[in-house]
């Protein structure tokens, strides 16, 4: 692994990609993306809208658009949706262009931080956290297959996962280096 030229977030919703995301990048001194908020700023709607009009594959479509364009960009942290990885493109770009946090929460705690809201069109359903159950079973393998590196977010502080994904990340680069110099 080369030293990554960016840092992606993945995980489902309500793990916190874009309030950590926001953090770690004023930490680092980078640009933030949202690929949701980069997708909605471009269509002038939120994506709640988008999945009534052109349904979930509508929008996976204008997703995979953006994260194309995005992980070409170096020197940036990125939060991604929740469904990104369904896309084997998407993972192949995370993959190739930067360093993959995935972060992960019990549903228990995804259904405390979604519970209220109504902007996540695939939990406006009679059963939220069977949804969840459903999402994190079938997408778990794909965030796993993709990640440098996976962090528990339930309970833990924003400033103290943004530490730790730092951490990881500069132990990951002195043991490429490490390895270099071998």
């Amino acid at each position: 692994m080369e030293i990554a030229k960016n840092i992606y977030l993945v995980g489902p919703m309500g793990t916190g990609k874009t309030t950590i995301g926001k953090q770690l990048a004023k930490k680092l001194e980078i640009e933030f993306y949202d690929s949701d908020h980069e997708i909605e700023a471009r269509t002038g709607v939120d994506i709640a809208r988008i999945f009534d009009v052109e349904g979930e594959e509508g929008f996976r479509e204008r997703e995979r658009k953006v994260i194309a364009e995005l992980t070409k960009l170096e020197g940036i942290v990125m939060a991604t949706g929740g469904g990104a990885i369904l896309n084997e493109e998407n993972r192949a770009h995370l993959a190739e262009n930067g360093f993959v946090v995935y972060l992960k929460s019990s549903v228990d705690h995804l259904l405390e931080r979604t519970r209220y809201d109504t902007k996540r069109p695939l939990l406006q359903t009679a059963n939220p956290r069977e949804k969840l159950e459903e999402l994190v079973v079938a997408r778990d393998p794909l965030y796993e297959s993709v990640a440098n590196c996976v962090i528990e977010t339930g309970g833990r502080s924003i400033r103290g996962v943004s530490r730790k994904i730092t951490n990881k990340i500069l132990a990951a680069m002195f043991s490429q280096l490490i390895g270099k110099m071998q």
